[in-house]
């Protein structure tokens, strides 16, 4: 049995921070990540989807308000910060559940586990997601092979999220890996 529009509606609003959420760490911009999750609410419940569980909306949520923020940095055309999928990846299996601790739990544990880093893994991680260059670039700008630069940041992606799980003291899950 379907969700009934007022289903939607109150799954959406509980989860409206995460959702925002999501897209604020691609525009950058509060203002565009709210009417983005205005967006998603209005499609949820006027558009042809059919959404049987709260699992099922909030994945379809969380996706569509990537997909839209994503959209909106395109049409911008300008210099904007975009996180690798990698990442986006990462932030969307955390939102939906992944990670225990509050928000701001999961993000002092990031801090502190990217600072215990080694210099070189903090500046590889610092030229590819805060100064937005590709893994080419990284590549280049740190005399390394563009496979070592995957596999580093897959090596660092994995170990950052055995991190902050330990640091939450969730321990780490079976089966799930971060890259």
């Amino acid at each position: 049995m379907a969700l009934a529009q007022e289903s939607i509606v109150r799954t959406l609003l509980a989860a409206r921070m995460r959702i925002s959420a999501s897209a604020y760490v691609i525009v950058r911009d509060a203002q565009a990540a709210e009417d983005i999750f205005q967006n998603v609410t209005v499609k949820a419940i006027t558009g042809d989807a059919r959404f049987d569980m709260e699992a099922q909306l909030l994945s379809w949520a969380h996706v569509t308000a990537r997909h839209e923020a994503m959209n909106q940095l395109r049409s911008r055309k300008g210099h904007a910060l975009v996180l690798g999928p990698t990442v986006l990846e990462l932030l969307q299996a955390d939102w939906e559940g992944g990670l225990g601790g509050s928000e701001g739990d999961r993000v002092e544990a990031l801090r502190k586990c990217v600072e215990s880093l080694p210099d070189d893994s903090r500046r590889m991680l610092e030229l590819r997601y805060f100064h937005a260059r590709t893994c080419t670039e990284v590549s280049r700008e740190m005399g390394l092979g563009l496979d070592a630069v995957y596999q580093r940041l897959s090596r660092l992606h994995r170990s950052l999220r055995q991190c902050i799980e330990r640091r939450l003291g969730g321990g780490a899950p079976a089966n799930r890996e971060a890259s």
